[in-house]
């Protein structure tokens, strides 16, 4: 598979964080220093959050990677997606689905702040524990730092900024919320339609390669978030926070990792760029189909999402 050439520039990931923060700048403005209080108080749905992203999803990507007939390579790039952070598009499908924002950015930013050291070791333990990935295993390390410095660039800061605002001065709050809401839609259709381009040709020759191995994987974190969130009786506006923060990952920390360290494995990084614009379709679906109904009010967590 060492003849996939994909495209995807530096100067298009930069482009990328940059709308990424000024569309959290736009989820921000409702959220309130009260949301995350109620968070300490009650943080069930984050730890729920967690457990699935930490846990759950890399030893089931283990067990689907091991278990799918597919290239060493393809089974590699699985369980990598499976242990990258989730990502701060999750954050603005959660408020398109009417969940809960505040539990989202919330298990956002620690994954994100945690993922230093929990990325790499469950990347080694589990692509370890595959036979067929065993052999193409090298040692992988993540800069705490420079993770520390996008997530704050990326996520803190626009938050921060949101809710000051939104503090300051609630009416030009409201009236822009609408305008963020249309303008986060067209964001994520451009986005996934301008990588499909992009990459069109790669990705037709390669299809029957990558498509089910994604499609099954996040499929599965969708459905594994759900499950977890319903299971602990979260309320409506949680469950929907939770599964969006297990389907939608960080993938463009997953692709930088394989540039950096597996430059010449090539199926690793088609499952990156595939997983990237898969879950943006899948999550965007899910949060549209989830905006037209209003969750049901039935956690003091839940009580804080508009």
């Amino acid at each position: 598979m060492n003849n996939v050439h994909l495209e995807f520039a530096n100067s298009s990931m930069l482009a990328l964080n940059a709308i990424i923060a000024l569309m959290m700048f736009g989820v921000s403005l409702e959220l309130r220093r009260e949301d995350f209080t109620r968070i300490l108080r009650a943080p069930k749905a984050p730890l729920i959050g967690m457990l699935v992203q930490f846990l759950l999803l890399p030893a089931g990507a283990c067990l689907l990677a091991n278990l799918l007939p597919i290239d060493p390579q393809l089974a590699l790039g699985m369980i990598l997606v499976a242990t990258c952070p989730s990502g701060s598009f999750s954050n603005v499908m959660t408020w398109l689905a009417r969940g809960n924002v505040a539990v989202s950015a919330s298990v956002t930013a620690v994954s994100g702040l945690s993922a230093g050291f929990f990325t790499p070791f469950n990347f080694a333990l589990y692509a370890s524990l595959a036979p067929n990935t065993r052999a193409l295993l090298t040692q992988i390390h993540i800069d705490p730092l420079e993770l520390v410095g996008t997530v704050v660039l990326v996520l803190l800061l626009p938050m921060l900024a949101g809710m000051f605002l939104g503090r300051q001065r609630p009416g030009l709050a409201r009236r822009l919320e609408k305008p963020m809401r249309i303008f986060s839609l067209l964001v994520l259709a451009a986005f996934v339609g301008m990588a499909f381009v992009k990459n069109y040709a790669q990705f037709v020759s390669y299809f029957h390669l990558f498509f089910w191995p994604v499609l099954l994987l996040n499929g599965g974190a969708l459905l594994l978030g759900y499950l977890c969130a319903r299971l602990c009786r979260l309320g409506a506006a949680d469950v929907r926070a939770v599964t969006l923060e297990s389907g939608i990952h960080n993938s463009a920390l997953g692709m930088a990792l394989i540039l950096t360290f597996f430059p010449e494995a090539s199926g690793m990084l088609l499952i990156a760029a595939f997983w990237g614009c898969w879950q943006l379709l899948s999550g965007s679906l899910l949060a549209l189909y989830w905006s037209r109904r209003a969750p049901a009010v039935t956690s003091a967590l839940a009580a804080g999402t508009r």
